[in-house]
């Protein structure tokens, strides 16, 4: 078995309506209780989107600091994730494909060492 964070950015998921993401809700949670039951799930779940609630430990001065914000001005920042405990690559990206329609937003997917 190996595990797979599938996850996405959120500048990904798009400008969307109050109703559209109520709607793609559902489907979601629907997807990880598919995963679950299949005995593939070890966690899930989406992230604050407010970047400024986000802080950074470093130590790579040899003192560490702690800093508001994200560690990296970017654009770009994760909106949530996924990871899965599954017997082979085509079993990730059979889950992350059905997280992706159920979304309606694009997951990526790596293997953790």
């Amino acid at each position: 078995m190996a595990t797979y964070l599938i996850y996405f950015n959120q500048q990904w998921v798009g400008d969307h309506d109050e109703e559209w993401f109520r709607g793609r809700g559902p489907l979601a949670r629907a997807v990880v209780e598919e995963i679950k039951t299949a005995g593939h799930y070890v966690f899930a779940g989406g992230l604050v989107e407010e970047i400024d609630q986000a802080f950074s430990a470093d130590a790579t001065s040899g003192t560490l600091t702690f800093t508001d914000g994200p560690y990296t001005e970017t654009k770009e920042y994760l909106g949530g994730l996924t990871a899965v405990n599954v017997p082979d690559v085509e079993t990730a990206r059979m889950w992350a494909g059905k997280i992706a329609e159920a979304c309606g937003w694009p997951q990526e997917v790596r293997e953790f060492k």
